[in-house]
């Protein structure tokens, strides 16, 4: 997956403020390359820049190639027009507080308007301090147990860039890199013809007791076949086990010895 989200004309920058562990640049940097998202700045970093556990745990991320390192936040954030400051609790400064969803639907209009934005995380340890959190526009909080907030940088950094990565679509199976075979159900007439075909062989088989049951059974057969909305294949494959119950015969085929012939397990 490219690092650079093709969505959008801009992307949100995301910024770490004087982050502890090299780890933790590294990991932050692979999670957003893993949802679109390729402009990482680091503030002040306390194990200097460049560095090798940081480089080792981005995992040959794109993103971590363009890595910028700033002296303070006030440089880091100088060229944004709008920020988020991420935070796990409540602060002495008033702002608007959002959750990550609605966050990243904001960055995504920002981004659609080409107004440069970003958010901005604290240190491992505590945090952004007040004075850090009273630049930013408004506080992004995610929805943590309040028995427990804590949370690594990087991991919180996935849930934006994860939440980022989905506002961009209307439809999340859109964003989704594989999909399954999309089959419409079978016509209702295959489907019948399977009802039939199946509901003969149990009869063959006594099943239905008592006879005077068999109504309401075989409603029931049906209905639980019918809520699985079976494909034409499906539908067929299922028929072909029926017909083996039955020990019907198959086509013709050709045994291992040579000779034709149309029974079920080569007529051994």
């Amino acid at each position: 997956m490219p690092a650079a989200d093709s969505l959008s004309p801009a992307q949100p920058a995301i910024v770490l403020v004087e982050p502890q562990l090299g780890e933790n640049i590294g990991a932050t940097a692979r999670a957003m390359a893993n949802f679109g998202l390729s402009d990482l700045r680091i503030v002040n970093p306390r194990e200097g820049w460049p560095n090798p556990k940081a480089e080792a745990a981005a995992s040959g991320a794109p993103t971590f190639g363009g890595i910028r390192v700033f002296p303070s936040l006030p440089e880091a954030t100088a060229d944004l027009r709008f920020v988020f400051a991420a935070t796990a609790r409540p602060r002495e400064v008033e702002k608007p507080v959002k959750g990550p969803a609605e966050t990243a639907r904001a960055l995504r209009e920002f981004a659609s308007e080409g107004i440069a934005a970003g958010v901005m995380f604290g240190r491992e340890r505590n945090g952004l301090t007040n004075e850090e959190v009273s630049l930013a526009d408004e506080v992004l909080t995610l929805p943590v147990d309040p028995t427990f907030p804590s949370l690594n940088v990087a991991q919180a950094v996935l849930i934006v860039a994860y939440e980022w990565r989905r506002a961009g679509f209307a439809d999340e199976r859109a964003a989704l890199p594989f999909r399954g075979k999309d089959e419409p159900p079978a016509e209702k007439r295959e489907l019948l013809a399977l009802f039939d075909h199946l509901e003969a062989a149990l009869d063959k088989t006594g099943f239905f007791r008592p006879v005077e049951k068999r109504p309401i059974m075989v409603q029931t057969l049906r209905a639980m076949l019918q809520r699985a909305q079976f494909t034409e294949p499906e539908v067929r494959t299922l028929r072909g086990a029926v017909a083996a119950l039955e020990r019907r015969p198959t086509r013709p085929y050709r045994r291992a010895d040579g000779t034709i012939t149309t029974e079920r397990g080569g007529g051994e």
